[in-house]
């Protein structure tokens, strides 16, 4: 569950809720649409820090199972012709991010850094996080993952950085760190990653309910929605 910060983020919130939308097309009127959302996210990504956060709790309550899809950004970025992430190539942008970042702490009421060092590279725990895609410790783990970097602003990226989060959740450290680091692992980080520039993902978090894609935090709960067989509501 999010917890709500000890800083100036303390306000009471308004809950986060859709109340109207509009039809996206014919194929989402299906009577059965499927109960499965896919989580495409980055541990260097900010804006998947607030989706790791969420995502159960919002999951459960619509019913919805998770598939936890973990990939590397960079790959995706330099395809797209970009060397770094465009919040750090685009000043402008990058300043606007980071106000947003901290209003969007204070919405769901998550402690928020600014890292020193982004984006941060996090192999490591993204292989890590493959071993754990169906272990029911894969939410805990991303959720430590992602506040080392962005409440704590901490390395991710190394064993030593990893292997407390390990140990917090009772897990074998250093048979999941040399699994990790075996060449099946880092093989199966890159497939997943081509996978992730196959469907045409360019940004994360990016979830997909069937072959609907939803790019960014704020479509979250649209991509539940879908995935939880409620019926799309009509503009007024």
């Amino acid at each position: 569950m999010a917890r709500r910060s000890n800083s100036w983020c303390d306000n009471r919130l308004r809950p986060h809720t859709i109340s109207r939308y509009r039809p996206l097309s014919n194929s989402l009127a299906s009577s059965s649409p499927p109960q499965k959302i896919e989580f495409w996210f980055e541990f260097g990504s900010n804006y998947s820090y607030l989706s790791v956060e969420r995502i159960e709790d919002a999951a459960r309550r619509r019913g919805v199972q998770i598939a936890w899809k973990p990939f590397l950004l960079g790959p995706i970025f330099r395809s797209l012709g970009f060397e770094n992430s465009p919040f750090v190539l685009q000043k402008e942008k990058g300043a606007y991010v980071w106000r947003d970042m901290a209003r969007q702490c204070q919405k769901f009421g998550l402690r928020w850094t600014k890292p020193t060092t982004f984006p941060r590279l996090g192999v490591l725990p993204l292989r890590i996080a493959l071993l754990g895609v169906d272990q029911s410790w894969i939410g805990a783990f991303c959720r430590r993952v992602m506040e080392l970097n962005f409440v704590h602003d901490k390395d991710i990226n190394q064993p030593e950085a990893v292997a407390p989060i390990l140990t917090e959740l009772g897990l074998p450290v250093a048979e999941l760190i040399d699994q990790a680091q075996s060449e099946p692992i880092k093989l199966r980080l890159r497939q997943e990653t081509d996978a992730a520039r196959a469907k045409g993902i360019f940004g994360a978090p990016t979830f997909f309910v069937g072959t609907e894609m939803f790019w960014g935090n704020d479509r979250l709960d649209d991509a539940l929605l879908l995935a939880s067989e409620q019926p799309m509501k009509p503009m007024a």
